[in-house]
């Protein structure tokens, strides 16, 4: 049993009922979820994943103290304490009266606030393309078990729905910078004979291929050890996964280098199929710096469009 499902039976079993029985004026005001840092909160959790930080545990998730105060967040915090130490032979770890990084009460306004600086989940230009896309998937991963009220879960859509020019601007950076690592720099680093740097432009070319596959699909790319994993779960170009992990790791002797760049070409094709499926580019061509100028073109808000091409990568 995945840990997510883990976590939503313990709720279910005893933190619902704790909760109604203990504090049923402030029921209706509270969410409930597993959402945040760990594999489990991605559904990538397995028995390695339960070596630390892995338990049965769920976030109860409060308003402002104008509307839960902060002696009721501590009794709660001391109820969910009580609840049993061990869950389908996983123990709990101790939760300290004021909380934990991943489970226990947390304040929504806390959490918001710690994953991508706003409590409100309002961002501006420059959030939208600074902040690091792993923090917006810890935001909107996981699931949310209970929120009557509403207000956790709109914060979450609000994230989750990446402006459509922020997602362009960071496409056709990544774009360019595919363009720049594998389609130019890769050959070139190999004819000055510096085989470590043409393996630093093979990793730019698929940490850029594998954020603009993300934002083709409107997702964001989870922290790095489980980006592939992610990655084989999408619905678009999820093919690509086997084709970069060669890249990586193969060698860059003559005859692996010949068939290294044919697969960067290839990548890249299957790229621009989609961004022209997409109708997000008007290049007619195989060059990809051309189609991420043609991206940027497709801004509407200027502002935007006239950052720095590179400006959200």
């Amino acid at each position: 049993m995945k840990g997510l499902e883990i976590c939503r039976n313990f709720y279910l079993e005893y933190g619902k009922p704790m909760i109604h029985e203990q504090f049923p004026e402030y029921e209706n005001l509270i969410a409930v979820g597993l959402v945040g840092s760990g594999s489990e909160c991605y559904g990538f959790d397995d028995e390695i994943s339960r070596d630390h930080d892995f338990e049965a545990g769920f976030c109860i998730f409060l308003p402002g103290e104008d509307i839960i105060d902060r002696k009721i967040e501590f009794q709660l915090e001391r109820a969910y304490a009580k609840l049993p130490k061990e869950y389908e032979g996983l123990k709990r770890s101790l939760i300290s009266p004021v909380g934990s990084n991943r489970h226990g009460v947390i304040r929504t306004a806390d959490f918001y606030r710690e994953k991508i600086g706003s409590e409100t989940g309002e961002m501006s230009i420059s959030d939208w393309l600074t902040i690091d896309d792993f923090y917006l998937a810890e935001a909107t991963n996981g699931e949310v078990f209970f929120d009557p009220e509403g207000g956790f879960t709109r914060i979450r859509n609000n994230i989750s729905n990446m402006p459509e020019d922020i997602r362009l601007k960071k496409l056709a950076g990544n774009i360019l910078l595919m363009a720049q690592s594998g389609q130019y720099n890769y050959t070139r680093c190999l004819e000055h004979g510096e085989s470590g740097a043409a393996q630093l432009a093979v990793f730019n070319y698929v940490q850029a291929t594998m954020r603009s596959v993300f934002l083709l699909n409107k997702e964001y790319m989870p922290y790095y050890k489980w980006s592939f994993r992610a990655l084989r779960n999408l619905d678009k170009l999820s093919n690509l996964a086997d084709l970069l992990e060669f890249l990586l790791t193969s060698e860059n002797d003559e005859i692996s280098s010949e068939t290294k760049y044919s697969v960067i070409e290839d990548i890249s094709s299957m790229l621009i199929d989609e961004l022209q499926n997409q109708e997000i580019t008007k290049a007619i061509c195989g060059d990809l710096e051309k189609h991420a100028y043609s991206i940027n073109d497709f801004i509407k808000d200027s502002e935007i469009r006239n950052l720095n091409i590179l400006a959200g990568v």
